[in-house]
């Protein structure tokens, strides 16, 4: 009589592959894919992390950038349903929650046009000062920079929306 018990048959072997749950045979990663994921991870980080964690502020600067894109873009969904931009009094709030002065947006959409729900400080924990009617464009958006006040040099300077690319 033949089985298929390797233990019974009297073969030294591990137990056939067609014995092997298919799933436990087929996951996880090899040692070689491991290494090369940690390789690029080193590499990126390596080329990527001197010029961040060695330079704090203007990571800042670069951060209040894309905070002022984030919020043009925001403002702009705020124009295509409404027909216009929140006014000064208003604020960059309008965006967040509906605005109860002012012109009242009708097609205000429900949810706010900010990710978070709530707008966000620079990355100096300052408000950004939005104007509108601006005096570059349809409305000024500003960060005033590391100091906080108007005006400054470096790490200081204001980043405006409309010295922006």
């Amino acid at each position: 009589m033949k089985t298929n018990d390797p233990h019974k048959s009297g073969r030294t072997e591990s137990v056939d592959s067609k014995f092997v749950n298919p799933i436990f045979r087929c996951s996880g990663f090899t040692l070689l894919e491991l290494l090369v994921v940690v390789v690029i991870l080193s590499i990126l980080a390596g080329y990527i992390g001197p010029r961040i964690l060695g330079r704090p502020d203007e990571a800042r600067q670069a951060k209040a950038e894309v905070q002022i894109g984030l919020l043009e873009t925001a403002l702009g969904l705020y124009r295509l349903d409404n027909s216009m931009y929140p006014t000064t009094e208003q604020g960059l709030a309008a965006l967040a929650s509906k605005p109860t002065t002012g012109k009242i947006p009708e097609k205000w959409r429900k949810g706010g046009y900010l990710v978070k729900g709530k707008v966000p400080k620079d990355p100096w924990g300052n408000p950004f000062i939005y104007k509108s009617p601006g005096v570059h464009g349809s409305y000024d958006l500003s960060s005033l920079g590391g100091d906080g006040r108007p005006g400054g040099e470096g790490v200081d300077a204001d980043i405006n929306n409309w010295e922006l690319e």
